[in-house]
């Protein structure tokens, strides 16, 4: 087991300074790339959205034509509309726990790879 150092007087004189020289030159640089991280993060999202916008004709689901087929009062499959019960039946998923197998499986001692 290692011995705590212990500092003289001089020793601890100079690690303060250290410290302190560390932190006035240190948190301002911190800031100056904080913000430049900001600012390629802002520069890729502006240019990830212009490319999408260049690419893609549809962006929003609702602007799709087959979606507003499909929604159509008078002719749409799904008349009515996108809270409606047939939309609910045949779009939405329904959750089954079945933790508990998984539980007494590890109970038993078998190991799972999930």
């Amino acid at each position: 087991m290692n011995k705590p150092k212990h500092f003289g007087r001089r020793g601890f004189i100079k690690i303060t300074v250290f410290a302190a020289g560390g932190a006035m030159v240190g948190l301002p640089l911190y800031k100056l790339a904080e913000a430049a991280e900001a600012d390629i993060v802002g520069q890729r999202q502006g240019s990830v959205y212009s490319t999408d916008a260049k690419v893609y004709k549809i962006r929003k689901s609702q602007d799709n034509p087959m979606i507003k087929k499909l929604y159509d009062k008078d002719q749409g499959f799904l008349k009515d509309g996108p809270g409606g019960h047939k939309s609910h039946e045949l779009l939405h998923t329904h959750y089954t726990d079945r933790s508990a197998g998984v539980k007494s499986l590890k109970a038993k001692g078998i190991k799972l790879n999930i």
